[in-house]
């Protein structure tokens, strides 16, 4: 390997840098496309398959397999990687602004596992987001197995995102608007180029593998007559709301579950796929789609094909409302693009079958609604709708659609930041303690000077309050931290080494710490910064005017910003 590092070290940089981006491509489009695979090979075996046989067989089959699949995949997360579950974007995001792009392969491969078990196990969750984090997480292995040290990973976990979501979708535009809208904030990135570059790769590897359409099947149609357009505002704006009534039941479910600890991942994520049973085979019964199930992508082909009555469409919307609440808010692991294309898709199904004798609506224009439909869901929750429009344009190539779309996406727009919703992702991401506005960097210097230092402060320190030897060693074996703020009594005492920690939990002594150096949360970064090169531990301590202690700045976190606002200048 470090041979091979060695020798990639030696090309010029140009070069490196292109070699780099389709290596990373390359990988992430192979394991994108060996993702799909994987779910599909599982589903096919449990349900397709056992769809064939009794009622009572597939019932009991598909009952084993989602116990089975909650159990293992609430298992894997829990004990080997909590950052793979969920779909991974606002993990990968956090990492890309945090850690300067840097992830363990360690959550690629879990991430893989758990989400082919989950997934292909009946669990109702979709395999795009999974793609972007095993693609990302990938690209920052690449790049570190090709020498690029833990802070310049950036560009690499960029590329491999966008790759895995193209192979997902065979939609490289859309995967780089996606990747440009959501993840880098910013449509003008440096990063733009190698984005599209793995991308395109990305795009070739499933076009190679599986074909032009990887997900779902959209017909070609025919120039739609004006009458759709005449429901679109209505389409539009119910699949909207179908998407916030996810998003909001999502979030609500996700923060109730977290605050019951004392209940195991695995029996949490167990009783969200028992749930999830009865409501599938329920509509399996009545209806004798599987469609709650899993992707449900092959009912969704259905619909876009004109082939389903719009009272199934509204009984699979309602089932996989619920269940796809239930499978994400109590920990799965998967994505949300599949449940919300499908959401939006059966909204458009069912209007469009309900009025399609009243304005004698053509299966052309039952298509138009039924896609529109899955734009606007897709826009609403993820709040990037120029990706759900590439999306479906792409995966079509018929410029018929697009003033549909647009409308759609207009609709979706304006109904979202209405209701005042926020970025789903990043409310995962604060339910999870990381505030984004304290990650991401200003666009400028002088704004970022300005700024309190409470927007890059760390706000969940590890204190030391116990000083005694046993306690203290059991602190510093549990955390690899330099340095510690001590409180003795609540208030600060200074800050603790873990040199002089260690030596003294040795000499079974008491630790002498250091003076510590303590800034007001409206001090501004500048002020800050100064203060922290005066300071004689490295460490500045964020107190309130009662002295009580409620953040820390490093020096990381002040270069951590400072990298990420040279890259985007860049």
């Amino acid at each position: 390997m470090r041979n091979l590092a060695g020798f990639f070290g030696r090309i010029p940089i140009k070069t490196r840098s292109a070699l780099e981006t389709a290596a990373v491509g390359l990988a992430a489009g192979l394991a994108s496309v060996a993702f799909q695979k994987g779910i599909a090979a599982v589903y096919h075996l449990v349900f397709e398959q056992t769809a064939k046989h009794s009622f009572a067989t597939f019932a009991w089959v598909s009952l084993a397999s989602i116990i089975s699949a909650a159990l293992f995949s609430g298992w894997m997360l829990s004990s080997a990687c909590p950052e793979a579950a969920g779909s991974g974007i606002p993990q990968l995001k956090l990492a890309y602004w945090k850690d300067f792009g840097y992830t363990s392969f360690r959550v690629s491969w879990i991430k893989f596992i758990a989400g082919v078990v989950s997934i292909g196990g009946g669990l109702s969750l979709g395999r795009e987001g999974p793609s972007v984090q095993i693609g990302g997480c990938l690209g920052s292995s690449v790049a570190g197995f090709l020498g690029a040290p833990k802070q310049r990973r950036r560009a690499a976990a960029a590329a491999g995102a966008a790759a895995g979501l193209a192979a997902a979708f065979n939609a490289p535009l859309a995967s780089v608007a996606f990747v440009l809208e959501e993840m880098l904030e910013d449509l003008n990135s440096a990063f733009l180029g190698s984005a599209l570059l793995a991308a395109v790769i990305g795009a070739f590897v499933v076009h190679a593998t599986i074909g032009a359409q990887p997900a779902f099947e959209i017909p070609r149609i025919s120039e739609p007559t004006w009458r759709p357009y005449l429901l679109m505002p209505l389409v539009a704006g119910m699949a909207a709301l179908a998407g916030l009534t996810f998003q909001r039941g999502t979030l609500a479910l996700r923060k109730r579950s977290k605050a019951m600890p004392r209940i195991p991942r695995p029996v949490q994520l167990l009783a969200a796929g028992l749930i999830t049973w009865a409501i599938a085979l329920f509509v399996y019964a009545k209806t004798g789609s599987d469609g709650v199930f899993s992707l449900g992508y092959d009912d969704l082909t259905n619909a876009l094909q004109g082939q389903m009555v719009w009272k199934i469409a509204v009984m699979l919307l309602v089932g996989k409302l619920i269940a796809t609440i239930l499978c994400y808010g109590l920990g799965g692991c998967g994505g949300i693009f599949s449940p919300t294309l499908f959401f939006g898709g059966m909204v458009g199904a069912a209007i469009g079958g309900m009025s399609g004798h009243l304005l004698a609506l053509s299966p052309s224009d039952q298509i138009l609604l039924a896609v529109c439909g899955m734009s606007a869901c897709l826009g609403a929750v993820v709040q990037a709708p120029l990706t759900a429009l590439l999306i479906i344009f792409e995966m079509t190539h018929q410029f018929s659609l697009v003033p549909g779309l647009m409308i759609a996406g207009l609709v979706s727009l304006v109904i979202t930041r209405k209701l005042g919703r926020p970025n789903f992702y990043e409310e995962i991401l604060d339910q999870d303690g990381h505030h984004m506005k304290q990650v991401i960097p200003p666009r400028d210097l002088r704004t970022w000077q300005n700024l309190p230092v409470s927007t890059i402060a760390n706000f969940s320190p590890v204190i030391l309050n116990n000083l005694q030897p046993e306690a203290l060693g059991e602190a510093l074996d549990s955390n690899g931290y330099a340095r510690f703020p001590v409180v003795v009594d609540g208030a600060l005492a200074g800050i603790l080494s873990r040199a002089e920690g260690t030596a003294a939990v040795a000499e079974n002594r008491t630790p002498k710490y250091l003076p510590a150096t303590t800034a007001a949360p409206q001090t501004t970064v500048r002020e800050s910064q100064q203060l922290l090169m005066e300071s004689g531990t490295g460490m500045l301590v964020v107190v309130e005017k009662d002295g009580r202690v409620v953040g820390i700045v490093t020096l990381h976190d002040l270069l951590r910003v400072q990298v990420s606002m040279s890259e985007q200048a860049a």
